[in-house]
């Protein structure tokens, strides 16, 4: 599914946030992640311990360039990455607009086009916008990362129509919702419109009881899935009876 890596959870989870250290150690385990997000940022005082308690959790680190407003500010942060955490993996974020944090998608293709070519395998963050997931994908991005709503804004999926048209047209690229999650349902719906998996970080870090609510959107995102599987029945517009008339009593 991901460059040749096909975990068994479709929950991705970011680490930041969390009111404390066992916090987070705790709600990776509930939420079943086998991928988790890390920054470099977080590698300040304290970075080793936070190193340890990634480590233990036995999941595969997916590091991110959070923060980064330029595409050689990205790009020099992945190369940093790439030696601290040993790995090819980049979850690729260049912020474009500070309020809205949406991704530049000139500098963001820009990125990915030198990280490819440098051995990356890069997990872009990005829109709905199809042209843009095109370069991307032309880049040599094989996973693309579509917000469902502003990060951190628990808006959900702002625009289903564009999603499901995205999905539609990438139908052999893994499309991951990344951002603006806020509620287990929303995670539900997407992986029920075809999502291959989702990423969240603050509806679990901020949420009231984050091992709780980890655990609620572990059985989202798996509810999610099987339904999508499964086959969902067709809306109509009028009602139909599921019960069938033939053989009711007659009163004459």
């Amino acid at each position: 599914m991901f460059y040749g890596i096909t975990p068994k959870s479709r929950l991705m989870l970011g680490t930041a946030q969390y009111p404390s250290p066992k916090v987070l150690s705790d709600a990776i385990a509930a939420s079943q992640a086998e991928i988790i997000t890390v920054s470099l940022r977080r590698e300040g005082a304290g970075g080793a311990g936070f190193r340890d308690l990634i480590k233990t959790s036995g999941c595969r680190l997916l590091p991110n360039t959070a923060g980064c407003h330029s595409a050689r500010e990205a790009i020099t942060t992945a190369q940093m990455a790439r030696e601290l955490f040993d790995t090819n993996w980049i979850k690729l974020e260049v912020i474009g607009h500070a309020d809205t944090l949406q991704p530049d998608p000139f500098a963001l293709v820009e990125a990915a086009r030198i990280l490819c070519a440098d051995g990356f395998e890069v997990f872009p963050y990005t829109t709905e916008d199809l042209i843009l997931g095109e370069k991307l994908v032309e880049a040599g991005c094989r996973v693309l990362m579509p917000w469902g709503a502003p990060i951190g804004s628990g808006q959900g999926l702002r625009h289903e129509d564009a999603l499901c048209t995205m999905r539609a047209h990438f139908p052999d690229i893994p499309l991951v919702i990344d951002a603006g999650l806020g509620a287990p349902s929303q995670a539900a719906k997407a992986m029920e419109m075809g999502f291959d998996a989702v990423l969240l970080n603050t509806a679990v870090a901020k949420a009231g009881d984050p091992v709780t609510m980890a655990r609620a959107f572990a059985g989202a995102v798996e509810a999610g899935r099987l339904a999508h599987e499964a086959g969902l029945m067709g809306q109509r517009d009028m009602a139909v009876a599921s019960t069938p008339i033939f053989g009711m009593a007659a009163l004459s």
